[in-house]
């Protein structure tokens, strides 16, 4: 955590990955995040991986930092508390994300009647307002057709939900950009960005487009070779698996320098008339490469090929497990300034990352555990909301919000 956003207040209602990433990097930049949930928890709550316990260790891993509440918004009750919430008097709150938009209440155009320069920053599925994730993203967009083995007939689903990443930190960035705005001209007004339009527009940058419209021939699988320029992995003596890159001009002299394979490599320029100095070259040429360095790598192990590359800045990497990539990697554990390891209540100890920049306006701040469910009702309804502990204690009495902790005020003697 920093402090660079201290004083902001954004108000999150959210579930799956993007706006809960969202919120949970604004917290850990400074930022008062306070999510509110259904009583009995949001649509995430309980969403795997699990730990032991069987806590979500996905829910805490990404509401860090925040302040919870828990209420009914089934209830008239519960809607109106969550409204005025939402639209809060402060300089630096009536800030809203969302990926739970509720026409009729929960909606820009209704809640900005409350506040006039609120702002929203709404995140859907598609542009048409259809539910979407990345795993039906993936596959509209033909990504899963370009992803697995070379030669293997059917698509490949990715584990890692790159769209809702970055779609995340799109709606960082548009708040920001919004209460900025806001900041010059005292206007609020609404955000809407799409899944799939995050995920479209990702591929459009890349090229990806493009070559699909002028390109004779469709984009296959490739495995893990690096497309466009030379990258693959190798089998080596003691049965590690190794990752090398030959991307740029001084990866590819390196590589072939550490390997010894200059002459074999001349042999293949003048047998192709081809210079492997131009890095689509080596694309072309990446099974007949992969063929003269297998060799090598097969008499080699991992304890002999890791100095070797670090002497030469070689670009690689060994494959792992994530399971030993969290015992043996220091970048995973405390070692690295990012991770402290603490206590995620109900779930355990372990390294919990905080953000991954730094700021030079101040030191990295230790990450902060998630809250349980509702554990800041009673705070929120109080500092921001502004109601009575009698009031306040009359919510609970009917169910219309619930705490892990809430204690009933005493009545004075």
């Amino acid at each position: 955590m920093t402090h660079i956003l201290k004083g902001m207040r954004v108000v999150e209602g959210s579930a799956f990955v993007a706006v809960p990433l969202a919120g949970m990097t604004l917290a850990q930049m400074g930022a008062d995040v306070i999510r509110f949930d259904r009583i009995e928890g949001g649509l995430d709550a309980g969403r795997w991986p699990l730990a032991p316990s069987g806590q979500s260790l996905f829910w805490a891993g990404l509401n860090k930092g925040k302040r919870s509440v828990a209420v009914d918004m089934k209830s008239d009750e519960g809607r109106e508390l969550v409204t005025r919430i939402v639209t809060a008097p402060g300089e630096d709150a009536g800030l809203f994300l969302t990926n739970l938009r509720v026409r009729g209440w929960m909606d820009y155009d209704t809640l900005r009647t409350f506040r006039e320069d609120l702002i929203t920053v709404t995140l859907t599925g598609d542009r048409h307002g259809r539910p979407q994730v990345d795993y039906t993203v993936n596959p509209a967009l033909g990504v899963p057709d370009i992803t697995g083995p070379e030669g293997h007939a059917d698509p490949v689903a990715n584990a890692i939900p790159a769209w809702d990443l970055i779609a995340g930190n799109l709606c960082v960035t548009s708040l920001l950009a919004a209460e900025r705005h806001r900041l010059r001209h005292g206007k609020g007004q609404e955000v809407e960005l799409a899944l799939k339009d995050v995920a479209a527009a990702a591929m459009g940058h890349l090229g990806m487009i493009g070559d699909a419209v002028l390109g004779d021939a469709a984009r296959g699988k490739s495995g893990n070779a690096l497309y466009g320029a030379y990258g693959q992995d190798f089998l080596c003596a003691d049965g590690e698996r190794v990752m090398v890159i030959g991307l740029t001009g001084r990866q590819w002299t390196g590589l072939v320098k550490v390997t010894e394979t200059a002459d074999a490599m001349a042999h293949l320029e003048s047998r192709t008339g081809a210079s492997l100095r131009d890095e689509g070259t080596r694309w072309r040429l990446r099974h007949e490469i992969t063929e003269i360095l297998k060799p090598w790598f097969a008499l080699r192990a991992i304890t002999e090929i890791a100095p070797l590359f670090d002497k030469m800045g070689l670009t690689w990497s060994r494959f792992r497990t994530l399971k030993r990539a969290v015992a043996e990697d220091a970048d995973l554990s405390p070692a690295n300034p990012m991770f402290r390891e603490i206590d995620q209540p109900g779930a355990g100890r372990f390294p919990v990352p905080g953000a991954p920049m730094t700021f030079s306006s101040g030191p990295r701040k230790a990450p902060q555990p998630a809250p349980a469910l509702g554990a800041h009702t009673e705070e929120v309804l109080g500092d921001v909301v502004g109601m009575t502990d009698t009031e306040i204690a009359q919510l609970f009495d009917k169910g219309i919000v619930q705490s892990p902790d809430f204690v009933r005020p005493r009545t004075a003697a």
